[in-house]
């Protein structure tokens, strides 16, 4: 009884901190902002909340977060109006929304398809928002038992983990993984405050800014990568009218099951390390598929194929908070930044953020609830207003978008070299794109690399120079032999694909 009004209790002070008039305008910015800049093709999450980082470091901690957030889920609201319309998916999580959205416009039921996007959208996000509420706690409460031991082989998990599912082989994954880790660790000795790997550049002594990373490597690559490859196509505004947004009673009837499943599967893949709403998108879609009793219908404008991948990508938006929050582990690299903004803010992440934190944890999560409601509000009278934006040619977009890139680097330190390093790393980046090595898993090494030697450093001395403290501690042993199996997983088609043919 004491446990359900603790809990309750938590759910009010929550409640009151999202519902303060400046929580609710930074809530309304992030979503707002979110839904604009992922409409617009070529832009993602993580060039978005790259972007618009420096804004929140003039909030306190809860509200930026709440910001950052709403930018989050508000991106793969706005990315799949262009999915839709365009057959151009705004964030990779969209990406399979084209398959049946883009059919469905060219019938002339686009209307149909953006209302029921935004609907699958808010119940995807609503089943994730409560399964963040119900399972942070218990999570949170068995990770205070950790120590630095199980603190570094979790860490190890997880970029073992986002090398081994993202895109391309493992080996291209673990390398960027590496070479994040690398830069992570630039600047001062966190125990000696030696200078290293800085060759003698007094800028580098404070280590390689975050933003300056995000933005280049994001922000900057997308915006070079997509120049001249995103058209704009002819639209037609009856088929985007309220009149036309209406579905059938056979559409409704056939929404409801693949909002379930795929609500079900983006939960399940959300909280993974290394996943997040891509995978949980393509993986609902492909259940969808296999279960449906007619999957020849698909790719010519089922419903069911977008029901079941939009609410799977927003209830994986909503529950890769729950190892991100609860243990101060990011499962993908937009996690990632969200670590990055409670760091700056001077907040550790982690176990007791709940109880060290309440309000800011709990005004986060309740702001979720606001944020999906706003999102639902927004997004189908503003129909219109993407459109328009979508039929102003990318070539007029993209130096507005590099010029807010500057500004915003150049606003955090009042540094030119943090400008150059953006340039730098947008190069780089554009680079490891073509040469088909994925830039997510390098986000990641580089905010973990230096936690990860933190609690290396710490667990050694505790275990007295001994390394055998990680393998005589039962979790670390067991997270370090999952480690080991992802590891032997993904390097097996390299051994099978130099396996010589039996005769």
């Amino acid at each position: 009884m004491a446990r359900c009004m603790t809990y309750f209790d938590n759910i009010i002070l929550g409640l009151e901190t999202a519902l303060s008039l400046s929580n609710l305008w930074w809530c309304f910015v992030g979503v707002f902002l979110g839904t604009l800049l992922g409409v617009i093709p070529g832009i993602g999450v993580l060039a978005a909340i790259s972007m618009l980082f420096p804004l929140t470091f003039q909030l306190d901690a809860t509200a930026a977060l709440i910001m950052l957030a709403g930018i989050w889920y508000g991106t793969t609201y706005g990315g799949s109006t262009a999915a839709i319309l365009l057959n151009v998916p705004g964030a990779p999580a969209n990406a399979i929304t084209a398959l049946d959205g883009y059919p469905m416009s060219q019938q002339g039921r686009a209307g149909v398809a953006l209302f029921m996007t935004t609907i699958a959208s808010f119940f995807g996000g609503s089943v994730g928002i409560i399964l963040l509420m119900t399972f942070s706690g218990v999570i949170s409460s068995a990770a205070l038992q950790f120590s630095s031991a199980e603190y570094f082989a979790l860490m190890l998990l997880g970029l073992v983990a986002a090398s081994n599912i993202s895109n391309g082989s493992m080996l291209k994954g673990l390398i960027m993984v590496c070479l994040g880790v690398l830069f992570g660790i630039v600047g001062s000795d966190i125990y000696t405050g030696m200078r290293r790997f800085t060759f003698g550049v007094v800028e580098l002594a404070d280590g390689i800014a975050l933003i300056a990373l995000a933005m280049g490597l994001f922000g900057v690559a997308e915006v070079i990568a997509s120049v001249g490859k995103v058209d704009v196509a002819k639209l037609d505004p009856k088929s985007l009218s309220f009149a036309a947004m209406k579905p059938s009673r056979s559409e409704m009837r056939r929404s409801w099951l693949p909002m379930i499943r795929g609500s079900a599967v983006g939960s399940f893949f959300g909280t993974l390390p290394g996943t997040g709403p891509s995978i949980a998108a393509f993986m609902a879609y492909a259940v969808e598929k296999r279960s449906s009793k007619t999957p020849e219908r698909f790719g010519k404008g089922a419903i069911e194929g977008i029901m079941a991948p939009e609410s799977a990508n927003n209830a994986a938006d909503q529950t890769s908070f729950i190892p991100t929050l609860a243990l101060g582990i990011p499962g993908s690299a937009t996690m990632a930044l969200m670590l990055g903004a409670l760091m700056i803010h001077g907040i550790a992440p982690g176990p007791q953020l709940m109880t060290e934190q309440p309000s800011l944890f709990w005004g986060l999560v309740m702001s979720f609830w606001i944020g999906n409601i706003l999102l639902l509000v927004l997004n189908i009278p503003l129909i219109g207003l993407w459109v328009r934006l979508l039929q102003v040619p990318y070539q007029w977009l993209f130096p507005a978008v590099l010029m807010f890139v500057c500004i915003g680097t150049y606003s955090v330190n009042n540094s030119w070299f943090d400008v150059v390093l953006v340039a730098l790393f947008g190069g780089l980046g554009y680079t490891l794109r073509t040469l088909g090595f994925p830039a997510a898993p390098m986000l990641l090494g580089f905010v973990l690399g230096p936690m990860m030697e933190e609690h290396f450093r710490r667990a050694m001395l505790l275990g007295r120079g001994d390394p055998a403290t990680f393998i005589e501690r039962p979790i670390s042993l067991v997270v370090l032999l999952v480690t080991l199996a992802l590891l032997l997983w993904g390097v097996r088609p390299l051994f099978s694909r130099h396996k010589p043919a039996s005769r």
